[in-house]
């Protein structure tokens, strides 16, 4: 079965069974994780949510919390703002931060809904906990994650390649995240055509 048909079956069976339904989408930078959460929005009408809104503001950026495992975002931030309310059935109320200024925007709120989708790297972090009803994890191939990054802005490669992918690799060896997801698809070709 092709991966993204299970997903979808996976989605409709937990919707049928449970009032609301959190799911994680995780893995490998360029391996499709934005595009997928985009798909899955389209086909269920679900909120989707970025953990690259929740990058570490300046202040945060100390030594000891960069050479952390997973310390790359502000999980705090995102499991206060958005995952407790989202397991009380509440409406999430957070705010984005904003790359290019390095600071946070203005506060957005989002309605809750039955199905919502929390995609990018470090979103299975195990500060979470059990939070989600399902985990999946999206990867690609060295060879084909390197075509994608030099397709992206040419100001970006340098920190993909000695920054980004390597605290990626720390975060998903130290916790198993790969092992923890229920669903792994690999995309080494275009994802989700």
């Amino acid at each position: 079965m092709h991966c993204f048909t299970h997903i979808l079956d996976q989605i409709g069976r937990l919707l049928d069974q449970k009032d609301t339904v959190l799911v994680a989408i995780d893995g490998n930078c360029t391996a499709g994780k934005t595009t997928l959460a985009a798909k899955l929005a389209e086909a269920f009408s679900c909120n989707v949510f970025h953990m690259d809104e929740f990058f570490l503001q300046p202040e945060q950026r100390t030594q000891e919390r960069l050479a952390e495992a997973g310390g790359n975002v502000d999980y705090q931030r995102f499991h206060r703002e958005v995952l407790l309310p989202l397991t009380r059935g509440e409406q999430v109320c957070y705010q984005p931060y904003d790359c290019r200024t390095q600071t946070l925007k203005d506060p957005v709120t989002v309605p809750s809904r039955k199905l919502t989708i929390i995609e990018g790297t470090y979103s299975c972090h195990p500060y979470f906990g059990d939070a989600y009803d399902l985990r999946i994890f999206l990867s690609v191939s060295p060879e084909v994650q390197r075509q994608r990054v030099l397709q992206r802005p040419a100001f970006k490669h340098q920190r993909f390649f000695e920054e980004w992918i390597p605290k990626e690799q720390q975060y998903f060896t130290t916790f198993n995240i790969k092992e923890n997801c229920s669903i792994v698809c690999g995309t080494q070709e275009e994802a989700w055509d």
